[in-house]
């Protein structure tokens, strides 16, 4: 029985996303990601017009999963403060769980590709920070900080978020993000 044309799509996104995994990590080629689907690199652009249109999936992925996690956390958790801890730790589980999205999300898998993906990520990653932003705002307002220190304590936050994806991704994937941050959280800021 033939594949309906989004579940071959889907089973194309998830290998590329599963080769992303491998500790040693090179450059994927359609020819390489073809070969582990066992079908040709014309039946990958019958479902995509382009690699970059497959980044583009995976970054949707991305985009999809986390900001639903986290508008979840923002209607969820009244407080400021504990909505800013939890958006962090979403992220690092978000990480820990996809690993494959890590490479994506660094930038590492970007490399060579089409601008426009890594233009994208970095949209990812200022509308994160103006999530952790408007948390630590409300906990400002609830007596938790100042909201003129909301802005240097996202970016701090965000930079925090970044070197623990690149530990992570540097680590082959060895030691999780998460099993640092109960060590690393009192140092930082909320």
């Amino acid at each position: 029985m033939p594949r309906a044309k989004g579940e071959r799509r889907l089973e194309i996104l998830k290998t590329l996303a599963q080769m992303l995994e491998a500790p040693k990590w090179e450059r994927i080629t359609t020819a390489a990601l073809a070969a582990k689907l066992d079908v040709s690199e014309a039946a990958l652009y019958r479902h995509f017009a382009s690699k970059a249109q497959m980044y583009e999936g995976l970054i949707e992925f991305i985009e999809n999963t986390v900001f639903s996690l986290a508008n979840r956390i923002s209607e969820d958790e009244a407080s400021g403060r504990r909505q800013t801890e939890k958006l962090v730790e979403m992220l690092l589980a978000f990480a820990e769980k996809n690993p494959g999205m890590v490479r994506v999300m660094t930038g590492d898998a970007l490399i060579g590709e089409h601008e426009r993906l890594q233009a994208r990520m970095n949209q990812f990653f200022d509308r994160f920070e103006a999530t952790l932003k408007q948390s630590l705002r409300l906990a400002a307002s609830q007596g938790q900080g100042e909201e003129s220190e909301a802005a240097a304590k996202a970016g701090t936050l965000l930079c925090y978020l970044l070197g623990s994806l690149q530990q992570f991704a540097r680590s082959g994937f060895a030691e999780g993000p998460s099993e640092s941050f109960a060590a690393q959280r009192p140092y930082l800021p909320a």
